[in-house]
C-alpha cells in the first residue's frame, strides 16, 4: 500500500481509529463521573492496544486506571470483583467481539454490582450500559455498500481513498442511571445523539 488516499493495488476501504476512541471514552468517563479517583479499563486479547491507549488517556486525566482482563461469559462477575472496592467508579468497555456478543450479560453484571459503563457501541447501551460512544455501526455498514457500488460500476480499488468512518456516536441509557443513582448533567445529556429512556 502506498498511502491512504491512493491505496494501490487492490485495497481499500473504512478504518476506524479504535486507540482514539479509546481515549475519548476516558475523557468521557472524566467529564460524566468529575469527582472519580479511578477508572476500570476492561479488555480482552483483542484489545489490548486499547486497554493502553485508555490508561494513558487515564493518566493524563489524573484517573488511576485498572486493568481487568475479561476471558469470557463464565468470568464476567468475577472479572468485575476488581472493582468491588471502587463502587461507583466508571468502567470502560472496549470495541472487541466478545464485549458486543455479551453486550446484555456484561451490562447485567456491572448493574449488579453498581458499575457505570462506556462503552464503544450503541447497542452496548441498549443492552444496559450506561453510556456508548464509537462509530455508528449501521453507517458504517452503509459507507461500505457505497465503496461496494463503486467498484461494481467500475471504480478501481487503487484509486479509492482508504477513509475513516464519518459517523460517531454517543448514547446514554437514563433507565441504567436511574437504577445505579446516577445523576448526569442535562448539557451531558443532550450532546447525546440517544437517549434511552
Amino acid at each position: 500500500m502506498t498511502n491512504l488516499s491512493r491505496p494501490g493495488g487492490n485495497v481499500t476501504g473504512i478504518f476506524v481509529r479504535q486507540l482514539e476512541l479509546a481515549s475519548k471514552r476516558v475523557e468521557i468517563a472524566r467529564e460524566a463521573f468529575p469527582r472519580a479517583t479511578l477508572v476500570g479499563i476492561a479488555f480482552d486479547t483483542v484489545s489490548r492496544e486499547q486497554r493502553d491507549a485508555a490508561a494513558e488517556a487515564a493518566g493524563k486525566l489524573g484517573l488511576e486506571p485498572r486493568m481487568i482482563e475479561v476471558k469470557g461469559q463464565q468470568g464476567y462477575g468475577g472479572a468485575f470483583s476488581a472493582m468491588d472496592d471502587a463502587r461507583g467508579q466508571p468502567i470502560i468497555l472496549p470495541a472487541s467481539p466478545i464485549f458486543m456478543r455479551d453486550r446484555a450479560a456484561i451490562a447485567q453484571a456491572l448493574r449488579e454490582r453498581r458499575i457505570p459503563s462506556i462503552a464503544a457501541f450503541r447497542e452496548n447501551t441498549e443492552a444496559g450500559a450506561l453510556i456508548s460512544y464509537g462509530f455508528d455501526l449501521m453507517g458504517l455498514f452503509y459507507d461500505i455498500a457505497s465503496y461496494v457500488h463503486q467498484i461494481a460500476r467500475g471504480a478501481k480499488p487503487s484509486d479509492m481513498p482508504i477513509e475513516q468512518s464519518p459517523r460517531f456516536y454517543m448514547s446514554v441509557n437514563l433507565k441504567t442511571a436511574a437504577s445505579l443513582g446516577v445523576s448526569l448533567s442535562d448539557v451531558f445529556v443532550a450532546r447525546a445523539n440517544e437517549v434511552i429512556e
